[in-house]
């Protein structure tokens, strides 16, 4: 995707793929105009589209800020359990962020002893979700789908500080992306090979549930949060590269916090008796 989109790009809304249950309908998503800045930016996502309209009207919007004092303990909840395998893989620049799709099963996320499989991940920076009013260089969603359709999403938030492991391992894949060249309303991708994603599924000690939505349209609801408690570090020139190839509208792709409407965010917390 060349690094020179404008703000009136046409962009694949993969979010809008990922919900969609049957996989047979994903060659059906529509072509939708959003941008992060200028008359496209959130503020106005609402209106650009009817498929939009959860961004304006819904009440569980994400992402939010998470006030720890006030996030509420909850016995009930279990380990995030994430049995992910190595599996084939393509580095992908939607032009609005940078992301992974997988190939066959990549594994799963048990949430409350449902299996979730593992369908893709991406990055925003700096991050959309933030806790006690600190937003962080980036953030990492991994989206999850049941069988039946029911979307979970684990979030990884990043200082800057040391390299990423994981990014490490598609370093050179990523400089490859920023070269890439395509048209306004095509994607452009990098075959990754076999990637192990054992690096992403380290035991979680804490981390914070909420009911939401998808970060950008169609902001899509009945989305379930998981934002792991524990931040990990990314380094400048990894967050540099994560942002070169998309145009400048894109380079910072974070949605500004919404409101909780009444929400509460449980808390999941290991060393709690």
């Amino acid at each position: 995707m060349a690094p020179q989109l404008s703000s009136s790009f046409i962009a694949i809304a993969l979010l809008l793929v990922v919900a969609s249950a049957n996989p047979a309908d994903q060659t059906q998503a529509s072509t939708l105009e959003f941008s992060y800045a200028g008359s496209h930016g959130p503020a106005n996502w609402g209106s650009l589209n009817q498929q939009f309209s959860a961004c304006t009207s819904g009440k569980t919007q994400s992402p939010v800020n998470i006030i720890r004092k006030e996030a509420v303990e909850n016995k009930n909840l279990t380990p995030l359990t994430r049995d992910y395998i190595p599996a084939n893989a393509t580095l992908v620049n939607n032009g609005f962020n940078i992301g992974l799709r997988y190939e066959g099963n990549p594994g799963i996320l048990i949430v409350d002893g449902k299996n979730y499989t593992l369908k893709e991940m991406h990055w925003h920076s700096p991050s959309e979700h933030q806790l006690d009013g600190i937003q962080f260089a980036a953030e990492l969603h991994l989206l999850h789908r049941t069988d039946s359709g029911p979307i979970a999403v684990v979030s990884i938030l990043y200082e800057l500080g040391d390299a990423d492991p994981f990014m490490n391992k598609i370093k050179d894949k990523l400089d490859a992306l920023a070269k890439e060249m395509c048209a306004g309303n095509e994607e452009a991708h990098i075959p990754v090979g076999v990637l192990d994603n054992k690096l992403l599924r380290k035991n979680t000690r804490k981390y914070y549930r909420y009911a939401g939505s998808f970060t950008s349209p169609p902001c899509t609801e009945n989305v379930i949060w998981n934002i792991l408690g524990k931040v990990r570090t990314i380094s400048k020139e990894q967050l540099e590269s994560l942002r070169a190839p998309l145009g400048d509208d894109y380079k910072q792709n974070s949605r500004p916090v919404q409101s909780l409407n009444g929400r509460t965010i449980q808390l999941y917390n290991e060393f709690t008796d």
